[in-house]
């Protein structure tokens, strides 16, 4: 089951986060990701933060108590975490960040890092960025969505993920993954995909890909 944590910061259009929520099996806001979620008219399951972020603290009170899982100010986890960790919690085996983008520095740090866990996020999608977890023995490319409005100006780079060996092939790209000599701290950015589409197989280790979008209409959310 597919499950959704509508997260603060810069996000997808009303639009397309409507297009991307369609399938979701569970729908979580952490803290002002309710905001997101509700101005776009998407309707959450549950709710979970210290709720510091919220325009309006009344947005709450049409949920009942259950659905609402509120914690103090000084946690030692991220909203984030939680509304993961509530996926997952609840039979997700696929979990998607909607939102996160500019703000802080460190709040985009964080929520990197949290690709450098055991148990990752699978996809990140932020107002300019779709942003992939790619696993070992995985052949991916672009979803039709993401391809369709994909910047052809060199908007894709990829990162190594956790610890040891990685070892990745490419089909489409103008500078090919083949052979590349993936150690700790290097990275390809601003490659490109002519054509429009490319596969990118993972022999070993995790990846992190970026794939840059066109400029949305329809503002950045919240």
């Amino acid at each position: 089951m597919r499950g959704i944590a509508f997260i603060g910061g810069e996000g997808p259009s009303p639009e397309r986060r409507r297009t991307l929520s369609k399938d979701a099996g569970l729908i979580v806001a952490a803290d002002s990701g309710l905001m997101a979620a509700e101005d776009a008219g998407i309707g959450v399951d549950l709710i979970v933060g210290d709720m510091d972020s919220l325009d309006d603290p009344g947005r709450l009170e049409k949920y009942p108590s259950a659905r609402i899982f509120r914690y103090p100010p000084d946690k030692d986890d991220t909203d984030t975490e939680l509304a993961l960790r509530l996926l997952w919690d609840r039979g997700c085996d696929e979990a998607w960040l909607l939102g996160g983008g500019g703000g802080r520095t460190d709040h985009l740090l964080a929520i990197r890092s949290l690709f450098e866990r055991d148990r990752k996020p699978d996809r990140w999608v932020t107002f300019r960025e779709d942003i992939f977890c790619l696993r070992e023995g995985t052949m991916f490319s672009p979803p039709q969505d993401v391809r369709e409005a994909m910047w052809r100006g060199g908007g894709i780079s990829v990162f190594p993920l956790g610890n040891g060996i990685w070892q990745a092939e490419s089909r489409g790209l103008t500078w090919p993954l083949n052979g590349l000599p993936w150690n700790r701290g290097f990275f390809g950015v601003s490659n490109a995909a002519p054509e429009g589409d490319f596969e990118i197989r993972v022999l070993r280790g995790h990846f992190l890909i970026t794939i840059m979008r066109e400029e949305e209409d329809g503002g950045i959310g919240n």
